[in-house]
């Protein structure tokens, strides 16, 4: 087949229309806002805000900030929506990445901060926006031989910080999404907005899940790419968690990483009854996975084939971000449709 169907980018060396409708209700409706003042010296108070000097550990960096960061670089997309979705958007310098359709909600402040690449930017264009925080999605937005290592940036006086999900090979699970919200609240001083984002959430994965508790698990097969060989979601990904949420079982669960390839054969042994498609930039379009999957002579005899069972995720909705409570709901609808008439 062609590489369209080979794994696309980098994903720190792995990994529209994910149910947005209901983020409006946990948005914020305003920018980043100052702390209270309290009482004493006004020049005290202005340097140290209140709460502040906060210390975070995060990937074996820490990291000490006396105030809220005011230039901020994310690379990849994730990052840019869970700042957005805190009401960060004047806090933002610059991103880059783009994986998939933004949220609807978040389009237009999307749109209006400035885009630096269309994949990892380089170290000198970064350093160009004068950023005093670098915020990555993947692994890959410090690799180091592209000139972007943490330390690269903490020597150029920047402080970094990389999405928790790439902090070392573990299960990844609804609470790394919950704790990574309140973590960046924690830092732009915006733990309230980061508590009622995060209420929203559980509260909608909370009501997906309710409705299929009772149901037998459906085996699901995620298909993000390849052709000679599947390039699947293991048993360490968001995404296994995010299936059981539905009322599912990932049939690769058993597979020790985040993701890997299998081979097709495995595929057929294990019999999955819907193939979850991952979506993003780069890696053919869902018609072209789609009409792949449904062609192979090898494949014929899988219920999900024979019976064309398929749930579209944007990759965006399977990371840890504010868009994986959205993928619980989709793949819960997708998995047990008759629940939810």
């Amino acid at each position: 087949m062609s590489q369209l169907f080979t794994p696309a980018r980098t994903r720190g060396f792995l990994r529209a229309t994910a149910a947005a409708m209901a983020l409006s209700s946990v948005l914020p409706a305003t920018g980043c806002g100052s702390s209270d003042e309290g009482g004493g010296d006004a020049k005290a108070t202005a340097a140290v805000p209140a709460g502040f000097p906060v210390t975070i550990d995060n990937c074996g960096v820490r990291t000490t900030y006396d105030k809220p960061p005011s230039r901020v670089v994310t690379i990849h997309q994730h990052p840019a929506e869970l700042m957005l979705a805190l009401g960060l958007k004047d806090r933002m310098a610059g991103t880059a990445f783009p994986d998939s359709a933004v949220l609807p909600e978040l389009k237009k402040d999307y749109e209006a901060i400035p885009e630096l690449a269309e994949k990892e930017p380089s170290f000198e264009k970064v350093l160009d926006a004068e950023p005093d925080l670098v915020y990555g999605g993947y692994g890959s937005a410090f690799a180091e031989n592209e000139g972007r290592s943490r330390k690269a940036f903490a020597d150029a006086g920047i402080d970094t910080y990389l999405n928790r999900e790439y902090c070392g090979k573990k299960q990844v699970t609804m609470k790394d999404t919950y704790d990574e919200i309140r973590t960046i609240g924690k830092i732009f001083g915006a733990s309230d907005r980061a508590d009622k984002l995060v209420a929203g959430l559980e509260s909608r994965v909370g009501k997906a899940a309710a409705k299929v508790e009772a149901e037998p698990e459906v085996p699901v097969f995620v298909y993000d790419s390849g052709d000679k060989a599947a390039f699947t979601a293991g048993g360490k990904s968001l995404g296994t968690e995010l299936i059981r949420l539905a009322g599912g079982e990932n049939v690769f669960a058993d597979l020790d990483d985040v993701f890997g390839d299998v081979s097709w054969e495995q595929v057929v042994a294990r019999k999955p009854e819907v193939i979850a498609i991952y979506d993003y930039t780069g890696a053919g379009s869902i018609e072209e996975k789609k009409k792949f999957l449904l062609s192979q002579p090898a494949l014929a005899g899988v219920p999900a084939i024979r019976n064309k069972r398929f749930v579209v995720l944007p990759l965006t909705a399977t990371l840890v971000g504010i868009r994986s409570a959205y993928a619980v709901d989709d793949l819960a609808r997708g998995l047990h449709p008759e629940n939810f008439q």
